[in-house]
């Protein structure tokens, strides 16, 4: 019997999951890699936000230097767009990293911890933890 954290200060006992034999070809064995690590699918997302608000944020940054400017502005257009590409991706990205970190802390389980499924568990017994000493 594994012991798992139930959250509220106590512990439950929950059956150890057997181990798959690696010449069965019932059991498929994946690997769930780091638990602090977010799923490969919001991170391309995130990504893809950067990304995309950093093409917006350049097209504004040309537009504001683009009507602020009279007469030859190249440099200055230039310097708009990339000013705001900048800040806009920028922004953008804190917020992505903190959605991304918000994402895993939610997900994540007490290191060493078996996963068990629910429907695995066939009986929880309530335990007291240790007391220290």
């Amino acid at each position: 019997m594994a012991q798992v954290h139930g959250g509220t200060g106590t512990l439950r006992r929950v059956p150890e999951t057997p181990v798959p034999d690696p010449g069965d070809d019932d059991w498929i064995v994946i690997n769930a890699g780091h638990p602090g690590v977010p799923g490969r699918g919001p991170v391309v997302l995130a990504f893809l936000g950067v990304v995309v608000a950093g093409i917006f944020g350049g097209m504004i940054g040309y537009g504001l230097a683009d009507v602020s400017c009279e007469g030859d502005c190249g440099g200055a257009l230039a310097i708009g767009a990339v000013v705001g590409a900048a800040l806009a991706a920028a922004g953008v990205g804190v917020v992505a990293v903190l959605v991304l970190r918000a994402m895993v802390e939610w997900r994540r389980t007490p290191p060493g911890d078996p996963m068990v499924p629910i429907d695995q568990v066939d009986s929880v017994e309530q335990i007291e933890p240790p007391t220290p000493s």
